[in-house]
């Protein structure tokens, strides 16, 4: 594990000077660099994930405390702020009124720690985890009210919660959502490519969720069919179909603070089963609707866009060519940030 870790030069440096008080836009999502820490820690125990975005001059990066002690949390901030990054810190929600002191003690450490907004990721592939529409409500029902019971303690310490487009929801779903809700203290963590799972032009995805964005998840997708629908991948940025430029700058315009966190992840090709009766369970008319059309849309979307490489995949390489790949499609994402996109 060590030579993979030694095997990718760091090849890029920051391009902005950090100044007291700035956030700095590009940084790393955890699910980007998976085989990246883990080869980390095989040379250092106690290397995290900001260390390892530090080293690849990252402005910022997503993660958790490891510990909430005061101790802990001292030095994570005096280490963040020696690195001159911004962080985004993920932490359960409450489940229940019951669970609300756990999750305000949380909160408190996160603050405390300097985040600049917090992260969650509420569901699983929505086609994937539900056999039942019905089962689908009660989770997005769980979900409302576990944000209902955050608002409050995100109020209390000035402190915003993205709740990520997790390919769990639609992006009028979730829009409709946060308009109910209205709170400023609850808006979207953007991720550019999840919806095309739910077949979404990325388009209106981007249209209805953008101005709720607080933070983003940057990447670029490819499509290609199969039998049972079509596959869809994290690509290096510029090697896929979203108008990265485009929506960086206009995201930008609306919050010139905004941050972007490359999540590139390596792996093989999600299967997006449009053509089997387990896709569409919880899609209702009614309830959740999935127009014809949108399918349609989607569906020209696959077999105008074919991939420009073959899509990236890690079954049957070993680790550490695992590692090295993950490695060079970040360097390749990070490059294309800094040079096209000016992040």
């Amino acid at each position: 594990m060590a030579a993979a870790a030694g095997s990718v030069p760091i090849l890029l440096s920051r391009n902005v000077v950090a100044t007291e008080g700035a956030i700095l836009g590009l940084g790393g999502a955890p699910a980007s660099f998976g085989f990246e820490i883990r080869a980390a820690r095989a040379v250092d125990p106690h290397a995290d994930f900001l260390d390892l975005c530090h080293k690849l001059a990252l402005d910022g990066c997503e993660t958790r405390l490891e510990h909430s002690d005061a101790d802990a949390v001292r030095e994570f901030r005096e280490r963040a702020e020696r690195y001159h990054m911004r962080v985004i810190l993920d932490t359960p929600l409450p489940r229940d009124e019951s669970d609300v002191a756990r999750f305000d003690a949380a909160v408190k450490a996160c603050k405390e720690a300097g985040a600049f907004s917090l992260h969650t990721a509420m569901t699983q592939r929505r086609y994937e985890e539900f056999d039942t529409l019905d089962a689908f409500r009660r989770d997005f029902t769980r979900c409302q009210k576990s944000v209902a019971l955050a608002e409050p303690v995100l109020r209390k310490y000035r402190i915003k919660l993205g709740v990520e487009n997790h390919k769990g929801w639609r992006s009028a779903e979730q829009a409709a959502w946060l308009q109910r809700l209205a709170s400023e203290w609850v808006g979207v963590h953007f991720d550019f490519g999840n919806n095309l799972s739910l077949c979404e032009d990325p388009e209106e995805t981007f249209r209805n969720l953008s101005p709720y964005a607080i933070a983003c998840h940057l990447k670029d997708m490819a499509v290609e069919p199969y039998e049972d629908g079509f596959l869809l991948s994290e690509v290096p940025l510029g090697d896929g179909i979203l108008d990265l430029a485009r929506w960086v700058a206009a995201l930008r315009q609306r919050d010139p603070q905004i941050p972007f966190d490359i999540e590139t992840i390596t792996r093989d090709p999600l299967k997006i089963p449009v053509f089997t009766t387990k896709y569409w369970v919880t899609f209702d008319d009614a309830y959740s609707p999935l127009p014809g059309r949108d399918l349609a849309r989607v569906l020209e979307i696959v077999h105008r866009n074919p991939p420009k490489k073959p899509l990236p995949k890690m079954s049957g390489l070993s680790e550490e060519q695992q590692t090295k790949l993950e490695a060079e499609n970040n360097q390749l994402s990070i490059r294309y940030a800094r040079e096209t996109l000016q992040l």
